[in-house]
């Protein structure tokens, strides 16, 4: 992928919230500075885009408008008109993506290759379109924009011990344009172009969108002005790039206007989707803060109808994942892999919380026999697992990743497998099994894949589309 800034990249669409019967979307473009960007033509109206941010280069825009949540609808920019398939009150189809990238050399990747999912996705929604596109983390791989300053090229093996002002900032500056390259290159690409000026988009981080293992990683590395200078700028990006928006002026849908966390969730006619915030307050003991636990236990207490629809970056249920952990920490040349086991809801450093989680989501269950399903990436597989909530309820959770990562060796996806086949049981009487997909003989699929979420009259059921295998049966979100 080139990296170069192009004379403009956009429209991308952004769902801020629904309400009243509306879309409230945002539309971000990246122009050139100097760059006169013509407005959004509505059908009584015209909308034109506030500046964003600055760069070297660039100027951030973003225009908000709104359209009708319960009918396809169009708005026009620059001459050409994109039409909006925005019904969420009937039969509705969603979705979900994660890791779009990886870690080494990325923006070099041949577009065709690394782009052939977003390929696939774009010619399945033009047969049928869908609503809301999901991504559930990593929409950008990072790690490599600390190279070429000298704070950052070796962090966090070389931590400068007290760096002036003036370097920081300049190391700041260093890391904006990186991001900027980073978003620039991925939202250009012409296969995620199509899309996303026409299906709106909702977005959680996850650690590459910051660098690999953040908040995993010991805090002598996240807590040096570094490392905080370095997630200063990843969130800054996350809210530019990721939400159409900046500090002072988050969507509704944010469940803390300070941002102290960066949860959020949206509400539609009999669908409820909730993203809880994974890295903002994580460190190596915690997953989330008081922030993020306050939002999860209010929408715990709400009343809600139909379905929800959990985002957790990482997935909610997986396999005995601390028997790894201790052969891992046992084996030295295993250790660099601590971080990535760490970063599970799975590990033993987050088994309190994990269990904390899985009873917050049994209550909401259980409310009103209220229909839930988790929703996650992050681990290069494509694989299901279901957990026993008691009473005939069951939680279904679907992971789909990744979107352009390659994935791993089918050996560590049968490991996978064999160290699932001992299964998990966090709480008492509520065991975890983690099951094939349909038509797949594995637990854990080794292809990249993304997941479609369909309501078709009230019932909700799910299918992955595999590289090599094709599209998978659908899978009803009742059965167990």
């Amino acid at each position: 992928m080139a990296s170069p800034i192009t004379p403009l990249v956009g429209p991308v669409l952004f769902l801020d919230d629904v309400r009243e019967g509306l879309l409230h979307l945002s539309a971000l473009f990246i122009a050139a500075r100097g760059y006169e960007l013509p407005p959004i033509v509505l059908a009584e109206s015209e909308v034109h885009a506030m500046v964003l941010a600055e760069y070297d280069q660039a100027t951030i825009w973003r225009a908000r408008f709104a359209l009708p949540a319960d009918r396809t609808s169009v708005y026009a920019w620059d001459g050409e008109s994109y039409e909006v398939a925005g019904d969420l009150t009937g039969d509705v189809r969603l979705a979900y993506v994660s890791c779009n990238g990886e870690e080494i050399a990325d923006m070099e990747r041949e577009g065709s290759e690394r782009n052939a999912m977003w390929t696939r996705l774009r010619e399945n929604y033009q047969t049928s379109p869908f609503a809301l596109l999901l991504h559930g983390g990593d929409q950008v791989y990072a790690d490599e924009i600390t190279l070429g300053h000298e704070l950052s090229h070796d962090w966090p093996d070389r931590r400068p011990s007290d760096p002036s002002p003036l370097a920081l900032a300049d190391l700041r500056h260093h890391l904006r344009e990186g991001f900027l390259a980073r978003y620039a290159a991925i939202y250009a690409a012409p296969e995620l172009a199509w899309l996303a000026a026409r299906v709106p988009s909702l977005m959680q981080w996850d650690d590459h969108d910051i660098c690999d293992g953040w908040g995993s990683l010991h805090r002598r590395f996240t807590d040096s002005k570094v490392g905080q200078t370095l997630f200063s700028v990843a969130r800054e990006s996350f809210l530019v790039f990721q939400q159409a928006s900046r500090e002072d002026d988050l969507p509704s849908r944010f469940a803390d206007p300070s941002g102290r966390h960066l949860g959020w969730n949206i509400g539609a006619p009999s669908l409820r989707i909730l993203a809880p915030d994974l890295r903002s307050e994580r460190t190596r003991n915690q997953i989330m803060g008081s922030g993020g636990w306050a939002m999860m236990e209010a929408e715990a207490s709400c009343e809600t109808e139909g379905h929800t629809l959990l985002m957790s970056s990482v997935p909610l249920l997986g396999p005995r994942l601390s028997l790894l952990e201790t052969l891992m920490v046992a084996i030295p040349r295993m250790q660099k892999y601590e971080d990535d086991l760490r970063d599970q809801w799975q590990s033993r450093a987050h088994r309190e919380e994990w269990r904390r989680m899985l009873k917050l989501v049994i209550q909401i269950a259980r409310r009103d026999g209220h229909d839930l399903t988790a929703i996650s990436g992050e681990i290069h597989l494509a694989a299901r697992a279901v957990m026993d909530m008691g009473g005939g309820l069951h939680l279904n959770q679907l992971v789909a990743s990744g979107i352009a990562h390659r994935a791993p060796p089918r050996a560590w996806a049968r490991f996978l497998g064999t160290l699932a086949s001992l299964g998990e049981d966090p709480l008492s009487g509520h065991p975890i099994r983690i099951k094939t997909l349909p038509g797949q003989s594995s637990r854990y699929t080794a292809e990249r894949n993304y997941l479609l979420l369909e309501r078709s009259s009230g019932n909700w059921s799910a299918r992955w589309d595999l590289e090599a295998s094709g599209m998978t049966a659908p899978l009803a979100l009742s059965q167990f």
